[in-house]
């Protein structure tokens, strides 16, 4: 009788715990497989330019993710088929060619995509405007990719032998049957390692956040200081006090144009533009910073200027200076605008996690401010129009039940890079005309809300590519800004496991037509654009400077305003860009 040519070599209890399994340098072969595919996609473009650290954790993550998806999904091939070669997997000379081929493969693959995805990258980079980078440069993603790669599957043969420790221990030392013991090992593991991810990593960092961004918002920007204007919150005639006003309301507060250049810039006479602040700090709840807000709006008298903005604020309490001084610009000062800070973290982090304080923050000041401007004679009252950008959008959003709630109570409404949850802008997207994209949809012929990502798509009358709208815009007017490249508009979890309709259709003018969906990866790409969103250049990510204060004419224009004028605004500020801070 002839020796098998494999024969079965006495194992270890690890080696026989993973008995059955085809690795490769230690890496289970689908799990490989998988993480390999996964880092590729990765690589593919997303909405925004990426450097090479920054793709190269992307990239890791994401192998993780896959490498983690290979092991649950082959678990019937390796239940199932691999047993029936698993002869061959104990053969030393065997494994040593399936390392060497594996290794082989899987640098080839590497070094192919960073290659491909440093072109994409500088696809992206001269379409933004952007010096574009080294493509070789881009190699040095896959170094960052492993490292953090190798360092979770090192962790996992952690974890099993902490398993396997607690195991023996309750079977040997407690006496408890093998069988409960190998059955409970795990779960003591699992909740150890819950208990430290909640209370040590997720709540840490929480803590850590809010301390840091805390003491941030306590700060004072350079060159910013106290408004002596009566017409402003924060002056020594306010009762929304300076030092409570946070970091972004003091900014606020103390920004803009004054009269002189006002009147220097229009001609005629212009005033001390309104600007009413509340922060976290400024009264003990929600309830009492609204009472704030309209007491200091009879305070300064804002209900006797021309119009009246109520601003949605993003998650620091950021009112972006370009849409205020767009607002004084065009009525020479005559203009009061209303705003109330609901949190201090920074955009994105509060985007994830402070949803929901900014929707009932926006529902309360708009409701109370509705309230108070509808008791007045209609000939008397100001223009009343709402404004929010990013996060803020939402929070304006919230007062209103739908499209036609907005219209009757306002006049008119400009929102800036609504995120992906908004009700209002979900529910006119998902009704859009038929035939009309996602990116930049039409409603009802551009009747009464129309969308917009450059300047050509603002025209009221004739032929509005990519709308093809010949309608009139009725007043009031509704308008969206969105960019195809804005991460804060696209993210979504459903990005996870379903393909978009953005994504689908023809790219926008601000996104280059090799982006891809891909399950989960797309979804990791976009969650890590949105710490970059408003970093970009106007035009393109979270960054609507340059379209704004068309915008804002398209909407809220006084009587006799023309395009010359909208240009002179928008020329003005432009000229002031590097003095402002996103």
């Amino acid at each position: 009788m002839s020796a098998s040519p494999c024969p079965t070599p006495v194992q270890s209890e690890e080696s026989a715990n993973e008995r059955g399994s085809i690795t490769v340098v230690g890496l289970d072969l689908f799990g490989l497989v998988f993480a390999l595919f996964f880092f590729a996609w990765s690589l593919s473009p997303s909405l925004l330019p990426r450097d090479w650290l920054f793709q190269g954790i992307i990239s890791g993550v994401t192998s993780v993710s896959g490498y983690g998806a290979g092991l649950l999904l082959a678990f019937p091939l390796r239940r199932w088929v691999e047993p029936l070669v698993f002869w061959c997997t104990q053969q030393r000379r065997f494994q040593v060619v399936a390392d060497t081929i594996g290794i082989v493969l899987a640098l080839s693959t590497v070094v192919a995509t960073l290659l491909v995805a440093g072109n994409w990258q500088r696809d992206i980079d001269t379409l933004m405007g952007m010096p574009p980078m080294v493509t070789v440069a881009y190699l040095r993603t896959g170094v960052v990719s492993v490292a953090i790669f190798v360092t979770v599957p090192g962790l996992s043969r952690g974890l099993r032998r902490a398993a396997r420790w607690i195991a023996r221990l309750l079977s040997e030392r407690l006496r408890v049957p093998p069988a409960v013991a190998h059955a409970s090992a795990p779960v003591v593991v699992a909740v150890a390692v819950a208990a430290v991810v909640n209370e040590v990593i997720l709540t840490g960092s929480s803590e850590a956040a809010r301390r840091v961004f805390g003491a941030q918002n306590n700060g004072t920007q350079p060159g910013v200081v106290q408004p002596f204007e009566a017409e402003r919150s924060g002056s020594p005639e306010s009762a929304s006090r300076w030092e409570t006003l946070g970091l972004q309301g003091r900014s606020f507060v103390a920004g803009g144009v004054g009269p002189a250049e006002l009147a220097k810039i229009n001609g005629g006479r212009a005033q001390v533009p309104v600007r009413v602040y509340a922060g976290l700090e400024s009264a003990p709840d929600t309830a009492a910073r609204v009472r704030l807000i309209l007491d200091e709006l009879d305070r300064t008298r804002a209900w006797d200027r021309r119009i009246l903005v109520v601003a949605g604020a993003t998650g620091t309490g950021w009112i972006n200076p370009v849409a205020a001084e767009s607002i004084e610009l065009m009525y020479n000062g005559d203009s009061a605008i209303a705003a109330m800070q609901y949190s201090f973290l920074p955009s994105w982090i509060s985007f994830l996690v402070d949803r929901s304080a900014a929707t009932a923050v926006g529902d309360a000041l708009i409701t109370a401010i509705h309230q108070r401007w509808s008791e007045m004679p209609e000939d008397r009252r100001p223009r009343l129009v709402v404004y929010g950008e990013s996060l803020g959008s939402q929070s304006a959003e919230a007062a209103y039940g739908d499209l036609s709630d907005l219209r009757r109570s306002v006049d008119g409404a400009l929102f800036v890079g609504p995120p992906n949850s908004n009700r209002l802008w979900r529910d006119v997207e998902d009704r859009r005309d038929p035939g009309t994209t996602e990116v930049l949809p039409t409603y009802a012929g551009g009747l009464v809300v129309r969308f917009a990502s450059n300047r050509n798509n603002l025209a009221v009358l004739g032929t509005n590519s990519p709308h093809a709208i010949t309608e009139p815009w009725l007043q009031p007017r509704v308008l969206y800004l969105q960019h195809a490249s804005d991460p804060i508009v696209w993210w979504s979890p459903e990005l996870l496991w379903s393909r978009p309709d953005w994504l689908a259709e023809a790219p926008g003018d601000d996104r280059i037509g090799a982006m891809r969906w891909y399950p989960i990866v797309t979804f990791w790409q976009v969650t890590a654009d949105l710490t970059r969103a408003q970093s970009q250049p106007p035009g393109y990510g979270h960054n609507y400077d340059d379209l704004i204060p068309y915008a804002l004419a398209a909407v809220a224009a006084p009587p006799g305003w023309t395009a010359a004028d909208t240009q002179r605004v928008s020329q003005t500020l432009e000229a002031d860009a590097p003095n402002r801070s996103r």
